[in-house]
């Protein structure tokens, strides 16, 4: 049996050195800010994301940019060049170009190399929800699952990945299209902030909203009541507020056996379409 390696996308948003501890391949995800290309390293060699979220904060507006067919291609080419096998584990293909690239890079590649094999999973899922369920992957990887049975594990374990999430303004996400004008507008004039989620077809779906921002993660948690089928691992991800997000873990800690808590920024591409403040929260749940 071919050995066989993950690759991923930085939209996962695992730390750098989770990311080295998983012996994971990491794509990089672009973006352009103040007329400057920046690309979303895990380890933030382009940018520190506390700058990014205080560019932000001044009013800096960034556009992203997914991967191409041909940064995949290189990469896939020179994973088989050394014998291996790939499951590639994307961003949500209703967030981004990303999965579909990979897909015609994959065949492509494939194509040219008889022998070789590289199979592709949608996550439907973004952040640490992708990046939760990558490490999930890797354990399972450990025990000595092959590659078709490692990417049905992945295709099964998605939609328990559970992603909830607000943010402190609702102006990127009317920028994005998620709200309208006027709800962001009464929104903000009666800090309701918003709770939402991404759903089985991986797309964002606001759910809720409530008043005030300590109401806003309370409701975080109570989600987590509602949902959690397994609360071994969690993941937090957060535009620069980590003290609350340290809050809400320690939180779930006194509620649950956590064996794995990662906290991590959302990084530039994501955060540019959420904004500081946002906070996101992905457990392993009864659905997603």
């Amino acid at each position: 049996m071919r050995d066989y390696v993950i690759l991923t996308d930085s939209c996962s948003d695992l730390p750098a050195d989770l990311v080295s501890e998983l012996e994971l391949d990491v794509l990089p995800l672009s973006f352009v800010m103040e007329g400057r290309e920046y690309f979303n390293y895990p380890d933030n060699r382009d940018i520190d994301p506390k700058d990014f979220y205080n560019k932000m904060r001044s009013g800096a507006l960034g556009t992203t940019s997914a991967i191409n067919v041909a940064v995949f291609a290189e990469t896939m080419t020179a994973l088989v060049g050394q014998g291996k096998d790939i499951l590639c584990i994307s961003f949500s293909s209703a967030l981004s170009t990303t999965y579909q690239s990979a897909r015609i890079a994959a065949e492509d590649v494939m194509a040219a190399h008889p022998g070789s094999k590289i199979l592709l999973c949608d996550s439907r899922a973004a952040s640490l929800g992708q990046g939760l369920l990558v490490y999930l992957a890797v354990l399972e990887k450990r025990k000595g699952r092959t590659l078709e049975e490692l990417r049905d594990f992945v295709e099964e374990r998605k939609s328990h990945i559970s992603h909830w999430f607000t943010v402190d303004d609702l102006y990127h996400l009317k920028r994005g299209g998620r709200v309208s004008a006027a709800a962001a507008l009464f929104g903000t004039m009666l800090q309701m902030k918003p709770v939402l989620h991404v759903d089985d077809e991986g797309r964002l779906i606001p759910v809720s909203k409530v008043r005030g921002r300590k109401a806003s993660v309370n409701a975080l948690l109570e989600k987590m009541d509602e949902l959690v089928d397994d609360p071994s691992v969690v993941f937090i991800s957060h535009g620069d507020c980590f003290d609350e997000v340290h809050a809400l873990g320690e939180a779930i800690k006194a509620k649950y056996p956590v064996d794995k808590l990662v906290i991590n920024y959302v990084g530039p591409v994501i955060g540019n379409h959420t904004g500081a403040g946002v906070i996101a929260l992905f457990f392993q749940g009864k659905h997603k």
